[in-house]
């Protein structure tokens, strides 16, 4: 990529566009090439003038972000970054870009002269978009759910690290779990802290299992998915009655904080030993490498997606090469080789 960073603003507020113009002028790498109102503009000017990467909200009136992000990808694939405040009250539609191709979001803060706090992020995230480039698809063909699990499972947790990506792969994963769960579940997915009771609903609307979130207090039981929270790192700890319960923790950690991937897999290696299945999906960075490691070294299992079906394999790719992966397997397939992995002698 020669020069400037182009980028294309798609938001039917002009005060936002503005704000958002002027974030990202403070980096001399970015140009701002032009702004529009709905998603039928963004398409039309991508088409025409192909920017870099394309901010886009999702509410614009007539033509919508879902519909910008639909025909960008289907006739001029380019990174999209979806700034929205839609995840206040609904996730599903910046569920549905994900799905269609966009690179990945970034939640809107409630009131335009807000916006200034996540303007590195902004600029992280746009920069991040144009060096990964246009991210592969997740359309995966639907295949019956395994629904029913037959005998005694070798493993009591299944724990599960993601990062840029990780919605959507997660989706996948769960969704191809057994209806009758015989381990619990845990997820620690990288996003804002507010997304994450959006995002543990609509799992729980779209699965068989009770998925919550796991809130200080929260015992680990068999058959039920927790999703960390976004706003501090947890941790696990056995109480008097020998549960394993769901605590804060006061630690920080060099490789990501709130929510600390590491933070859980270490706990869940020295709590769970050789009955843990750890799992590394797809992000940025380096979290969860470690934590993943002493899985394995605690007698656990440890899983990361692999590069083809990663939006970004930095993660995984951190995680493999120190050698902290029994196997590479694709999103497409992960669920039933952990399904088998259960009973496995």
């Amino acid at each position: 990529m020669a020069g400037k960073l182009k980028v294309l603003i798609a938001e039917d507020s002009g005060l936002m566009q503005l704000l958002i113009q002027k974030i990202l002028r403070s980096d001399e790498g970015i140009e701002v090439v032009g702004k529009v109102a709905n998603g039928k503009d963004a398409y039309e000017f991508t088409l025409k003038n192909q920017p870099d990467v394309v901010i886009m909200d999702i509410q614009m009136p007539e033509y919508d972000g879902l519909y910008g992000v639909r025909e960008i990808m289907a006739h001029c694939p380019t990174p999209i970054v979806v700034l929205s405040a839609l995840g206040y009250t609904n996730i599903n539609p910046i569920m549905e870009s994900l799905k269609l191709g966009a690179f990945d979001y970034l939640n809107k803060p409630i009131g335009d002269i807000k916006l200034k706090v996540i303007d590195s992020e902004i600029i992280r995230k746009v920069k991040l978009a144009a060096k990964v480039g246009v991210r592969k698809s997740f359309d995966i063909p639907e295949r019956p759910r395994v629904k029913t699990f037959f005998g005694k499972s070798n493993y009591e947790l299944l724990i599960i690290g993601s990062s840029t990506g990780g919605p959507t792969a997660v989706e996948k994963l769960l969704s191809r779990l057994p209806m009758n769960l015989p381990l619990a579940v845990l997820v620690v997915q990288h996003m804002p802290p507010n997304f994450i009771y959006s995002f543990t609903q609509r799992l729980d609307s779209m699965l068989p299992h009770s998925v919550k979130v796991g809130y200080a207090g929260t015992v680990i039981k068999p058959g039920e998915i927790y999703v960390a929270m976004g706003d501090r790192n947890t941790t696990l700890v056995k109480n008097e009655e020998g549960e394993i319960v769901i605590e804060e923790s006061a630690k920080n950690f060099p490789e990501y904080n709130n929510p600390s991937i590491n933070s859980m897999m270490y706990a869940a290696a020295e709590l769970y030993e050789g009955k843990a299945i750890g799992v590394i999906l797809t992000g940025m960075g380096r979290d969860g490498a470690k934590g993943l490691k002493e899985i394995r070294n605690h007698g656990g299992y440890a899983i990361a997606q692999d590069k083809e079906t990663s939006v970004v394999f930095g993660m995984p790719k951190v995680a493999i090469d120190n050698g902290s992966v029994h196997e590479v397997i694709p999103i497409d397939t992960m669920g039933e080789y952990i399904v088998g992995l259960l009973s496995r002698i």
